[in-house]
């Protein structure tokens, strides 16, 4: 027993002596051509590897400085450069017959650039063109060979060194079976992904770009997911499927993948420009389904902290959306069939198209919301910009709005009808502010504004909003119609036409040609947002003076020309 044990002992180390020395005397470099001449082959792209080394224990053979080139179309620079590469081998046919099967690739903190042309085509639509077309070959030529998509991985790794009846040696390249690459696993880790567009040096960088494929082939359907994390924070998954590889345009292959985005930053996502004003964190959940034509998204989403103007403020309350997209690839334009948006009761839809032109995003769209309760919608108004009298809030009522959206993301034009319904402006007295009218000084209306209705044509555009056919009714005050303008920076210029509801009517209201029973005065609004002054319009008080003047004095009636000069500062004539 003790001299079996010994001889067992002896053999034990032998192995051992002899695995740990195989490396000593198997000088994988000499694989490197090959290896370089199959990945080459298999990218369409030219491969370089650096130094080969042998591990027997894991079966597998490590490379450094590893690059593949970029089209050369977009650069001269490196699609990918890596600083190691795991390929996992079969020993047995490495060590006694010197032939290398490729059973796994490991690529080690990988740089990858993707590029897209103003014309919508990706640096990497090109890759394994080559081998593509090679393997499509048979097909074409009707061989009675299995089709590789039908072969498992081993089968194709063997049909690519092995010669028999219905398949050539790898040097002569006849064959779908010995050209196409197939690797039971494919991974990337801790990679660097940069994004950007071939005319313009923003860019886009995702870190800790985790990929792992199973089964890949470029002739056939193969399970990957990804992660990473996305540019200004946040993390990405995706979960699905792809393939078959498209031959023509390795972009426009088929795509299906569950899709998982947390705490997106819209500001520095790189998806918006600066330039639109719009920030906040928003968190995605879909599915994406792509034939290579078309791509089809659904899913929901929430964004919260939102702010949709440069000036504006932070939301208070989360958005909830609803969206289903349509997209045309090759066109790079798209239909948002549904976008259902929703802020606590509040809800309006969002529906139309987009064009992206280079770096340029178009927008066609419609936004309608009907009956939105306005205490919903209150805490959204500093995300949106709209600035409110310092001190005051609506309260109650309904929102009702048919807006267009059209141009640039980052600067579009919005056009359409409002109406604010049954609601309050709390904390703010417009009796207090219309005090420096003579007519309308002691007016009261309360701490807090009644409105009944308020309805306009709003305009809005980077120079500015105008408000035209305003309607507002106040039961304290009457009717006041007009229009006007709101500038960038917050500065009122309205005209606007106050029709009281009755009331003693003395001074100025005279002069703008009233009764003592109620009429019409005209007045100016002027100052800020947040402090509008309310004045008389004097040009529209002198014109309707001058009118009275130019038809004399009425018995029993004070001299138009006199009052009118009282105004204007002048003397009163005899």
């Amino acid at each position: 027993m003790k001299r079996t044990l010994k001889i067992v002992g002896i053999v034990v180390v032998i192995i051992i002596v002899i695995v740990i020395a195989l490396p000593l005397f198997i000088n994988v470099n000499t694989f490197r051509p090959k290896l370089e001449s199959e990945l080459s082959d298999a990218m369409g792209r030219q491969v370089t590897v650096g130094n080969l080394s042998l591990s027997i224990f894991s079966g597998s053979v490590g490379a450094d400085n590893i690059a593949i080139a970029d089209d050369p179309a977009f650069s001269k620079s490196p699609f990918i450069t890596a600083k190691s590469l795991k390929v996992g081998v079969e020993v047995m046919p490495l060590i006694f017959s010197k032939t290398l099967n490729v059973t796994n690739l490991t690529l080690d903190q990988p740089d990858i650039v993707l590029l897209r042309s103003p014309a919508g085509t990706w640096n990497f639509s090109s890759l394994g063109a080559n081998n593509q077309n090679k393997a499509t070959a048979p097909a074409k030529t009707g061989a009675a060979e299995k089709p590789a998509s039908q072969q498992k991985p081993a089968q194709q790794e063997k049909a690519q060194q092995k010669p028999g009846p219905a398949s050539k040696p790898a040097s002569s390249g006849g064959s779908a079976s010995d050209t196409s690459l197939s690797i039971a696993k494919l991974n990337i880790t801790n990679g660097r992904v940069t994004v950007g567009e071939t005319n313009t040096s923003a860019k886009q960088v995702y870190s800790k770009v985790d990929v792992s494929m199973r089964d890949f082939s470029f002739t056939s359907k193969f399970p990957f997911t990804v992660s990473a994390d996305l540019p200004g924070g946040g993390t990405m998954k995706l979960d699905g499927s792809a393939g078959p590889i498209n031959s023509a345009d390795t972009a426009a292959t088929p795509l299906q993948a569950k899709v998982a985005i947390q705490q997106l930053d819209l500001a520095k996502s790189g998806f918006l420009s600066p330039a639109a004003g719009i920030s906040g964190t928003a968190n995605v959940d879909g599915t994406l389904n792509s034939d290579g034509k078309i791509a089809r998204v659904n899913g929901t989403a929430q964004g919260n902290k939102l702010k949709f103007s440069e000036k504006g403020s932070p939301a208070t309350e989360p958005v909830n959306l609803k969206y289903a997209i349509e997209q045309n690839l090759a066109r790079q334009a798209g239909t948002l069939s549904q976008g259902d948006i929703d802020i606590g009761k509040a809800l309006a839809h969002l529906t139309g198209t987009y064009q992206t032109q280079g770096a340029t995003t178009l927008l066609n769209m419609h936004l309608v919301g009907d009956g939105m309760p306005v205490d919903q919608l209150e805490p959204m108004l500093p995300a949106l910009g709209v600035v409110l009298p310092a001190g005051s809030s609506l309260k109650g009522g309904t929102l009702s709005l048919n807006l267009a959206i059209n141009g640039p993301v980052d600067k579009p034009v919005i056009a359409g009808p409002i109406k604010l319904a049954n609601t309050r402006l709390a904390g703010f007295n417009l009796g207090s502010k219309l005090s420096a009218i003579s007519a309308l000084s002691g007016k009261n209306t309360g701490n807090d504004t009644e409105i009944q209705v308020l309805s306009t044509n709003v305009h809005a555009a980077p120079d500015g909003i105008r408000t035209d056919n305003v309607n507002l009714v106040i039961p304290a005050l009457g009717t006041v119609t007009g229009a006007g303008t709101i500038s960038p920076a917050g500065a009122l210029n309205y005209k606007l036409n106050i029709g009281l509801t009755g009331g003693a009517v003395t001074g100025i209201t005279q002069l703008a040609g009233l009764g003592g029973k109620g009429g019409t005065i005209p007045v100016l609004v002027q100052g800020t947002t947040t402090d509008p002054r309310f004045m008389p319009d004097l040009s529209a008080v002198a014109g309707n003076a001058l009118q009275r003047a130019l038809g004399g004095k009425k018995n029993g009636q004070t001299n138009p020309a006199n009052e009118l000069m009282n105004i204007l500062g002048g003397k009163k004539p005899k």
